[in-house]
């Protein structure tokens, strides 16, 4: 029997709706949700991405604004750019677009960004709110990964749960975003000496390494829930997750497809955070 399809496009659908109507609310109470995006260079993904979070910030009401700065900008100039917004009381939530030019210094840029601003969750306060279980910014694609689970009646607590991946954008923090969801953690990765051993033995299953199709339908437990959050390019174009998706719809109990899981979620979460960050501003 084929797995339950987990559905990235209707979650995200449904969490649009509830963002919607919160910015409907704050609206009305004469607060004026808005997200401030900067890109420096001319990387096209980046502008592609910058574009489409500044059409859907439109469907669900939230202000945007892009600020381009070519990639031969020096470090000052963005850092002033990045403080004026921290300073200003309208703009509520702030993203910078990676990667930046070669050369500048990701952790200096990205540390100044105010932690209740950083819609990104990338700052290392934000990342110390995460181990101890305190209210701050969470990045989105970990955030994705637990949401497209809850909002499908999936049983997270006292779960084995595998993570296969350690990067600091996904697989890090999710390992203390699964535990405060009370969930027990194994964490593999690339050197991992055998991943099947690790994967055969879990209820959910994480996939976020960054290779296209590493986890097969024989390392996965009959029944199991496989959630996959990577995105590589595809034999033929289009892109692929990290789960052998056909193979393993076969096998699992449940699974999320690439395209139309977890990365489908990502922008609507970030949408979230910054009506997360109105409230921890004390706007709201």
């Amino acid at each position: 029997m084929a797995a339950t399809l987990i559905d990235g496009k209707a979650i995200a659908a449904t969490i649009r709706e509830e963002v919607k109507a919160e910015v409907a609310q704050l609206r009305e109470k004469g607060i004026a949700p808005k997200l401030n995006v900067l890109l420096v260079g001319d990387d096209p993904a980046s502008v592609v991405y910058a574009r489409s979070k500044e059409k859907s910030c439109g469907n669900v009401g939230i202000n945007f604004e892009l600020k381009t700065m070519p990639g031969s900008t020096g470090v000052e100039e963005v850092l002033a750019v990045i403080d004026a917004w921290n300073k200003d009381t309208g703009v509520h939530g702030i993203m910078i677009e990676l990667p930046l030019p070669k050369g500048m210094d990701k952790k200096v840029v990205l540390e100044a960004v105010d932690p209740k601003k950083d819609v990104d969750g990338s700052h290392p306060i934000n990342r110390g709110y995460i181990l101890s279980g305190g209210e701050g910014l969470f990045p989105a694609t970990p955030q994705s990964c637990i949401e497209v689970m809850l909002r499908s009646g999936i049983e997270i607590k006292g779960k084995n749960a595998v993570i296969v991946g350690r990067g600091e954008t996904v697989g890090k923090p999710l390992v203390f975003m699964m535990l405060n969801q009370n969930a027990t953690i194994t964490v593999c990765h690339t050197k991992t000496a055998d991943l099947a051993y690790h994967t055969k033995q879990a209820d959910i299953i994480i996939a976020a390494v960054g290779r296209a199709k590493m986890v097969t339908a024989d390392m996965i437990k009959p029944g199991a829930v496989v959630v996959d959050a990577g995105i590589n390019p595809a034999e033929g174009g289009g892109i692929c997750g990290d789960v052998d998706f056909e193979n393993a719809k076969e096998v699992a109990g449940a699974i999320s497809p690439v395209p139309g899981g977890v990365g489908s979620l990502t922008t609507v979460l970030i949408q979230k955070n910054v009506l997360k960050a109105i409230k921890l501003q004390g706007l709201a």
